[in-house]
């Protein structure tokens, strides 16, 4: 398949519509790793990108996949990096993942494999953490995967209860390489029990409606930010926001044309959407 010779050309859905039909972008969702930082470092044009975000007044949430922090924690992290994101404006799989279960089962049980982040949303929706007979066992992301905790979910799965993952992602970044995350892990747990995990996260599109139900805003006028095909974009069509993907992460522009659905645009970084706010 012939590549496009411009980053930025729209495809052909978008493009074919009539510039009068288009509604104008009034609120934003958009990743954090590869899309605003990078191993510890902002991604150019990220601030300013905030910056005209914040000052333009419309809603906007960051969403990442990543379960291990609060909000608060990557609140500051992110400051420590030098980008002001309000702990307000973060959206986590952790935090999804709470919202999805207070909605199915309030008040519920669940022995939980993951960090504070995972740990201290579920304690604010009113769950209880326990490995006796729990409702859920909750798979998240963590830097520490035991053979006992494994073990023990594995057990709690086969005694019959249900499986919960915060996202399917297979591996993470680090500065020493990827490391296994989360769906990984999962496919451990999966080939023991022969039960299959419900993805909360990305590319799951209940992530991308829980963030416009929280930001009280419309697909039709929504955006997703990300730089991922299998995840950010997929999430961000399967929902019907408009989508941008970022080289600045880990798609390249020739992997694009691998899938079989495209984002509307396809710029290098965030710093040519400052001008779209």
């Amino acid at each position: 398949m012939a590549q496009s010779n411009t980053a930025a050309e729209a495809s052909p859905d978008e493009s074919a519509k009539p510039a009068a039909l288009r509604k104008p972008i009034e609120s934003w969702l958009t990743d954090m790793d590869g899309v605003l930082v990078h191993e510890g470092t902002v991604i150019p044009g990220a601030g300013e990108f905030i910056g005209k975000l914040r000052e333009s007044g419309k809603p906007f949430l960051v969403l990442t996949n990543n379960s291990i922090y609060t909000p608060r924690d990557l609140h500051a992290r992110l400051k420590g990096m030098g980008l002001d994101v309000p702990e307000e404006c973060i959206w986590t799989s952790a935090l999804a993942t709470a919202k999805f279960l207070a909605g199915q089962r309030p008040g519920g049980t669940a022995y939980v494999i993951g960090e504070a982040g995972l740990t201290t949303a579920l304690h604010q929706i009113g769950y209880v953490l326990t490995d006796s007979n729990p409702d859920y066992v909750v798979l998240g992301e963590t830097r520490t995967y035991s053979f006992e905790a494994l073990t023990k979910a594995i057990r709690l799965i086969n005694a019959g209860a249900r499986f919960i993952c915060t996202n399917p992602d297979e591996t993470g970044p680090s500065t020493e390489g990827v490391l296994p995350a989360t769906g990984s892990v999962a496919a451990l747990i999966t080939k023991a029990t022969g039960v299959e995990p419900y993805f909360v996260g990305k590319p799951n599109p209940l992530m991308m409606r829980e963030a416009l139900n929280t930001l009280n805003a419309h697909s039709e006028s929504t955006a997703m930010i990300g730089d991922r095909m299998d995840t950010d974009i997929k999430s961000g069509m399967e929902a019907g926001l408009k989508t941008f993907l970022v080289l600045s992460g880990l798609t390249s522009q020739s992997e694009v044309e691998r899938f079989p659905y495209r984002p509307s645009r396809v710029v290098k970084s965030v710093a040519e959407l400052v001008d779209e706010i």
